[in-house]
């Protein structure tokens, strides 16, 4: 019977550790995305778990009461055996959440793995394999972070190849480093500059999910080559000094700040520190002393800074009326599949463009490119014409026909206020019905009560019902919405994809529009779209 109780906990404890994995994974093995998880109403769960509840008091018991070892054991042995059918049930269909497979996943899992085998052929007191259960996620966080000095020496050698390899072809030819930070627009304006570039350029850009300093820095030992003249580099940070010490290795003569807002606040610690950051900041200083700095003039904080560097500096804005604008816009005219608008620049040089992506919103980032393809000498016409080349997909928002004729809005990859306010302004175009599906937003720090109640008054504002994914600002997001004059019965929490899919397919009708605004569940969108 030992032998079979450790059975059924080797299969149910690998669930929990493929899950710990994981988790420290998505937060990208940081401390503070870690630990500000637990702030979450998921996180939450995980750490008051009813179940867990239950195992403390099962292990207290086997210490203090062991005349009741029999009935204990008993216990543990139905509470593991339904542990291992739940877990293998969640394999069958496909529900296990696992880390992506690396060098470091496969590392890490493999040593826990061994050690789950150590245990489960070799300890035959059930009160052991009970405690190792509870303390599951604080053994999985030592182990993960007791390989970070090993992983910072690999990272900083990472670092230093990098570095030297940027600096020979530099010095070897004729290579243009762009560096672009902000809290959010990184992406767009990366995607919208390569393809314009590209029309003249051998351009390299890092990839998808490709924006820290360690991704960044394999970028340039995997891809980067001495036929290239211009990199590109979309720069992420969650800490104060991050952008400049991925800065120090690119050596940027072009830095953009797409924009800053109170996304990962809470991370940064306050916002000072984020302004040094995402903010721009460290990327000003690190620029060469001819180095150009593109702002978004639309911006109040990157205003604050253009006013306080000695840099050269240029200026993007929606309206030109920002400080003194270099490049601006007017005419401008937002469809279902496009937006169209006159790009005027200093010289009063004024061209029209028409640009196959969602929302308004991409007009800043396709402004930040311009500017930038205007100082490697490319005319606005030359822009324009390569700016037909850009797709929806490369703005991160997809508009599909989904099921019943019923206008499905892409916008899962991922989220912040100035996106979500965004996104549903975008939602004015479609004359019927709109939803929006989003979850609360994450790492706001103090900011989020507020930053959420000004979402739920933006959806009262446009959209005719809102359903809510996840419950941590929930409330705040239905007061803001009320106060708006929303009504109570449109505004709904639920994180079931197939309860939403049924609320969503009878409430709405051919040529309703549905927004799906964030990391919402995956299924859904198969269910909506197949």
């Amino acid at each position: 019977m030992f032998l079979l109780l450790n059975t059924f906990w080797f299969i149910r404890t690998s669930k929990y550790v493929l899950f710990w994995v994981y988790l420290w994974q998505l937060k990208e093995y940081h401390v503070g995305r870690f630990l500000d998880h637990f702030n979450t109403h998921k996180g939450k769960k995980l750490i008051f778990d009813p179940l867990l509840f239950v195992k403390i008091i099962l292990a207290a018991l086997f210490i203090l009461r062991s005349e009741l070892f029999t009935l204990l054991f008993s216990i543990l042995f139905l509470v593991y055996f339904a542990e291992s059918l739940a877990f293998i049930a969640s394999i069958a269909l496909k529900k296990t959440k696992k880390p992506v497979r690396t060098a470091k996943t496969v590392l890490l899992t493999l040593l826990l793995f061994a050690l789950l085998v150590l245990i489960a052929f070799w300890v035959s007191n059930p009160l052991y394999i009970l405690l190792f259960d509870i303390l599951t996620p604080l053994i999985v966080s030592l182990v993960v972070l007791s390989f970070q000095p090993l992983a910072v020496l690999v990272r900083n050698n990472t670092l230093n190849k990098a570095a030297g390899k940027i600096k020979n072809i530099k010095s070897a030819g004729n290579l243009k480093v762009i560096a672009i930070v902000g809290s959010y627009g990184k992406t767009s304006t990366k995607e919208f500059l390569s393809t314009i570039l590209s029309k003249k350029y051998k351009v390299l850009k890092t990839k998808e999910h490709q924006n820290s300093e360690i991704g960044i820095s394999r970028c340039i030992l995997d891809e980067l080559n001495k036929e290239h003249q211009v990199f590109i580099a979309e720069v992420g940070a969650y800490n104060k000094g991050k952008v400049k010490e991925v800065c120090n290795i690119l050596k940027p003569e072009i830095g953009v700040v797409t924009g800053v807002n109170e996304q990962h606040l809470a991370l940064f610690g306050s916002l000072d520190n984020l302004l040094f950051a995402e903010g721009g900041r460290e990327l000003a200083k690190t620029l060469a002393k001819d180095g150009v700095l593109v702002l978004n003039g639309d911006n109040k904080y990157c205003l604050d800074l253009y006013k306080k560097t000695d840099l050269q500096k240029k200026v993007y804005s929606t309206t030109g009326k920002k400080v003194s604008s270099d490049i601006w816009t007017e005419k401008i005219s937002m469809h279902e599949k496009f937006i169209s608008f006159l790009t005027i620049d200093k010289d009063k040089s004024a061209v029209h463009f028409r640009v196959n992506v969602l929302g308004g919103q991409n007009i800043q980032n396709i402004l930040a490119a311009t500017l930038v393809a205007k100082e490697l000498n490319m005319s606005l016409e030359e822009i324009a014409e390569a700016c037909k080349n850009i797709k929806q997909e490369q703005a991160g928002m997809t508009l599909k026909k989904g099921k019943h004729g019923i206008n499905i809005i892409d916008s899962s990859y991922s989220s912040n206020p100035d996106g979500v306010y965004a996104d549903i302004d975008y939602l004015n175009v479609f004359l019927q019905k709109k939803v929006i599906v989003m979850p609360c937003l994450i790492e706001l720090g103090l900011k989020s009560k507020e930053v959420h109640e000004k979402i739920g008054r933006k959806i009262a504002e446009i959209c005719d019902s809102a359903i809510i994914t996840s419950r941590d600002r929930f409330k705040d997001i239905k007061n803001g919405f009320l106060g708006e004059g929303g009504d109570a019965k449109n505004i709904l929490l639920c994180d079931n994809p197939q309860d939403i899919y049924s609320i969503i397919t009878l409430f709405c009708k051919k040529g309703d529009s549905v927004l799906l605004e964030g990391r919402v569940p995956s299924r859904l969108l198969e269910m909506l779209i197949n």
